[in-house]
């Protein structure tokens, strides 16, 4: 049987326990404050339930898979098998959050053994949540058929929770916060928080090779996992020794224990790249905002952005302003075919982009190019193009792609679905290859992949800026709500960073937009400090400022983004409610830097500084809204010196928010 017990590193302490054959236990955690109860009922279906201090967080709730054939593999039950581990040590990861992660559990292994084939339920007890899969080795069949997944969520508590719609095909959808019995269905991360008091999220870790779970309200009122189907209505082809994506209920006693845990990250194998030397987080800059506001197009014309003397003045921005990368939309010829046939070549270049002399002067500059491939769903294309394009990009020195699936897959596929799954995983793999980092727009959701696939930097999947531009947009209350959810998941590519408010320097040249038509409204919905506040609080390794770089040049406050370093090596989420505000920590060597946001509310905050390196004072650069302010540019920047003993206010304006860089002064 494939377990990851036998990949984990020999420096970690592992004891086990065999038990007997009883048909029903229970697993705590390594706290003992979190139990998993296992039981089969007289029928011999299985089901688990889950205790938070021994009161009751999941009542019993099935467990299965369903097969083509209407059996469930391991069915035939002849006897049962239990046995018990305990495991915990600590790894390193080249990039994230927290470069060092101590992952320690309790496990429950239920080996469900009919004749010779066999069936496990895997159980792991955190002090941070629960987690589960299925396991199968199955003999006389050559494969699997999955018809449906059985898996129950049957909460025990009512509570509220935070979530967005059921969908196969986006996650680029308004956050709802419902009664957990309301939720008719729901993508995860499902986060909630019970009456008395318990916070959790559901979500999934480790998804291959298997469609993504989505949750849906059965008839009994339970509910239930919802796999994304194919267009045939099968919803996996699998072999018969198979494991499935780990099902998580994250645990916390505070909204931000959510935030600080690892456990998704911890349920995913080490890292399958043995050298991860090129692997490196990055700020960036890009030509992309302009085209979501209109002043410039992906297309080859009069208002093209990708051209060649664009490339270079972004070129010398970055490098002037100690940015990485530099990202470039609509370079390559295809865009002409946007609503019609789909079809991108993701090697020439239009004819007023030299992308061999922009390699070269980045190349000079030591500033990293970034190509930007848009599939528009157009998979069986884009698979046959990419070794050639990535071997291409390898060769003019170009670590990072940044991929888009806007619009249906061809074929009638669903992107959640397995197929959508497996490709996203094939140009993970392929871009290894190639020693390219990827940042995947329209992506397969999060599930901790980048611990194996550390050149999985960041993605998408969520509301991210662009809506600012041509919708009602993201308001505050949403940016409070993405820490507690979407980010639960893994890190964003939300693009930040915005400086022109109201977009007033781009309606300025109205030769070059049309500001009568449906986006005339739009406009950045919070304060500029809280656009600072985002590079911090929502965390990504390729961390972009999204605006014109017109709308830098000059800017006192853009400092904050010089000053910043993505490559972090400790985060922590210090305070906040979901929907209401957030304040969170990241140390980047000896620097720390803060980030506060509140909601459509003004709010005043206290923050102790004692995560910061005892002994020693630091300088602190403060970015925050001037109090009482209706013009959301208003930014005072304030120099002060402080210890780790001293207490930061933080005072934001509706819709606002703090930046604090911290730099040693000793």
């Amino acid at each position: 049987m494939n377990s990851m017990i036998g990949n984990m590193m020999a420096a970690a302490t592992v004891v086990c326990m065999l038990g007997g054959c009883s048909s029903n236990s229970r697993l705590e955690s390594p706290d003992g404050r979190i139990s998993v109860i296992f039981e089969r009922d007289d029928k011999g279906v299985p089901f688990y339930s889950v205790t938070v201090d021994d009161v009751l967080l999941i009542s019993p709730s099935r467990l299965g898979i369903v097969a083509a054939d209407g059996s469930i593999p391991g069915a035939d039950v002849q006897k049962v098998i239990m046995s018990q581990c305990s495991f915990d040590n600590t790894w390193e990861q080249p990039w994230g959050e927290n470069k060092r992660v101590r992952n320690h559990y309790n496990e429950m292994s239920v080996e469900l053994r009919g004749g010779e084939s066999a069936s496990i339920i895997r159980f792991r007890a955190f002090d941070d949540g629960i987690a589960f899969r299925y396991e199968w080795d199955l003999a006389d069949v050559d494969s699997v058929v999955v018809m449906d997944e059985l898996t129950e969520f049957n909460f025990a508590q009512p509570g509220m929770s935070w979530s967005i719609p059921g969908s196969y095909e986006t996650y680029e959808l308004k956050y709802r916060e419902l009664p957990i019995k309301d939720v008719a269905d729901a993508n995860t991360p499902f986060t909630f928080r019970t009456d008395n008091g318990v916070f959790g999220s559901v979500h999934e870790a480790a998804l291959y090779d298997y469609p993504e779970m989505t949750l849906r309200r059965d008839s009994t009122g339970v509910l239930k996992a919802d796999l994304a189907p194919m267009p045939d209505g099968v919803k996996a082809y699998v072999p018969k020794l198979f494991v499935t994506p780990w099902r998580t209920i994250q645990i916390g006693d505070k909204a931000v224990d959510l935030i600080n845990s690892a456990m998704i990250l911890n349920l995913n194998e080490p890292s399958r790249i043995a050298d991860t030397s090129w692997i490196k987080p990055q700020k960036y800059v890009g030509i992309w905002w302009g085209m979501h506001l209109g002043t410039q197009t992906w297309i080859s014309g009069t208002r093209h952005g990708a051209t060649t003397e664009n490339a270079i003045k972004y070129i010398d921005f970055a490098y002037d302003n100690n940015l990485q990368g530099v990202l470039f939309e609509g370079w390559n010829e295809g865009w002409e075919n946007w609503g019609g046939n789909q079809h991108f070549d993701y090697m020439k270049a239009y004819a007023d982009f030299d992308i061999d002399s922009i390699a070269r002067y980045a190349a000079e500059k030591d500033v990293e190019l970034w190509m930007h491939n848009e599939t528009g769903g157009n998979i069986p294309e884009y698979e046959e193009a990419l070794d050639s394009a990535f071997s291409y990009y390898s060769s003019l020195g170009v670590h990072t792609v940044k991929t888009g699936y806007a619009g249906g897959f061809k074929g009638g596929y669903y992107h959640h679905s397995q197929y959508g799954v497996k490709h996203y995983q094939k140009v993970v793999e392929t871009a290894a290859k190639y020693q390219i980092m990827l940042d995947v727009h329209e992506p397969i959701k999060e599930t901790g992949i980048r611990r194996t696939w550390p050149n999985m930097m960041t993605r998408e999947g969520a509301r991210g800026m662009e809506w600012n531009a041509w919708s009602e947009g993201n308001d505050a209350g949403y940016l409070c709500t993405l820490p507690f959810v979407r980010l639960l998941s893994g890190p964003m590519d939300y693009t930040p960073g915005i400086f022109d408010i109201d977009y007033s320097r781009a309606k300025a040249d109205k030769g070059r937009i049309e500001w009568n038509g449906p986006n005339a409204h739009c406009c950045i919905k919070t304060t500029i400090a809280r656009q600072i506040a985002n590079w911090v609080i929502i965390y990504s390794p390729l961390q972009m400022a999204a605006d014109m770089i017109e709308n830098y040049n000059g800017h006192d406050a853009f400092r904050f983004f010089r000053d910043f370093d993505a490559d972090c090596d400790w985060s922590e989420a210090l305070q906040g409610e979901i929907g209401k505000y957030v304040v969170i920590a990241r140390r980047a060597g000896e620097k720390y830097f803060l980030g506060a946001g509140t909601n459509e509310e003004g709010r005043t905050l206290k923050q102790p500084l004692g995560f910061l390196k005892q002994g020693v004072r630091y300088e602190a650069m403060i970015y925050a809204d001037v109090p009482g302010s209706i013009n959301p540019e208003d930014i005072g920047i304030e120099r002060r010196v402080v210890a780790p003993t001293d207490t930061l206010d933080i005072i934001m304006n509706p819709s606002g928010g703090q930046a604090v860089t911290f730099i040693p002064l000793e």
